[in-house]
């Protein structure tokens, strides 16, 4: 233990002197050498890389999210599809509400080539929308690439053909009558008709006050010639014998007599 009153010196840790060696050879100078504590030079710091503040990245990011966008309708696509797509805020209903004018009033019917305003996207999808969305896209993507389909030409109008029949004679009739204004009806026709020739286009009538004064009845509805000439429909035969003619212009006489042939139940 040592006395009391003296202190220890502490040994310097920052320098240690120089001290001569004696050696074999002479005196040698020792050097001082840097102690274990002292400060060696810092390596210059790494450059940081520039960081844009958050508000100006989240400016830049608002910016393009408001940018509106469009997409044009594949056949097959929904508006619901189309937005969860997009991931458009306020779904299909704020997508059909910014593009009623091009979809019209059904917003279930939307036709492929149209192009919807797709207007701003939400910031940031779920993961399960997201799943949802990519899906749609790969499903698109196939239909984009599968081999295009040649569309159909448009069909033209198909020429309506009647059969040569009583049937027939009388439908090909309302149609000529149809485009004329002269009222009848199937039922009203059929029954002068078999009242008149029992459905004999050729059926003539030689016995009554008519054929006495040479103008025999003729045709299924049993018109004179006279009756015929003057009340006959442009675009039909002038034959009197032609059904279709016969009965255009027994109607047409007896709209300007009766009404229509619906209110002829007798001998007209």
């Amino acid at each position: 233990m040592p006395a009391q009153g003296k202190h220890r010196r502490s040994p310097s840790t920052s320098l240690r002197r120089g001290l001569v060696a004696v050696t074999a050879g002479g005196a040698v100078l020792a050097l001082p050498v840097i102690g274990a504590t002292s400060a060696f030079a810092a390596p210059a710091a790494a450059p940081q890389q520039a960081v844009a503040p958050a508000s100006v990245s989240a400016q830049v990011n608002s910016a393009v999210q408001a940018v509106p966008t469009q997409h044009s309708v594949a056949a097959g696509e929904t508006l619901s599809k189309i937005a969860r797509e997009y991931s458009v805020s306020g779904g299909w209903e704020k997508l059909y509400e910014g593009n009623r004018k091009i979809v019209g009033e059904n917003p279930d019917l939307i036709h492929p080539g149209i192009k919807l305003t797709l207007g701003t996207k939400a910031a940031k999808a779920s993961p399960s929308t997201a799943r949802g969305a990519e899906a749609d896209r790969a499903d698109r993507s196939e239909r984009i690439n599968a081999a295009p389909v040649a569309k159909a030409a448009p069909a033209a109008e198909k020429a309506v053909t009647y059969t040569n029949d009583l049937d027939g004679w009388i439908k090909e009739s309302l149609a000529v009558m149809a485009e004329q204004g002269i009222p009848g009806t199937y039922e009203g026709i059929h029954r002068n008709i078999m009242r008149e020739s029992s459905g004999n286009p050729a059926a003539i009538n030689n016995w009554d006050s008519n054929a006495v004064k040479g103008t025999p009845s003729k045709g299924l509805l049993q018109v004179i010639d006279p009756t015929f000439q003057a009340y006959h429909v442009s675009g039909t035969s002038t034959d009197s014998y032609d059904p279709v003619a016969n009965i255009t212009a027994a109607c047409n006489y007896a709209a300007d007599r009766y009404g229509s042939i619906d209110n002829v139940f007798g001998a007209y």
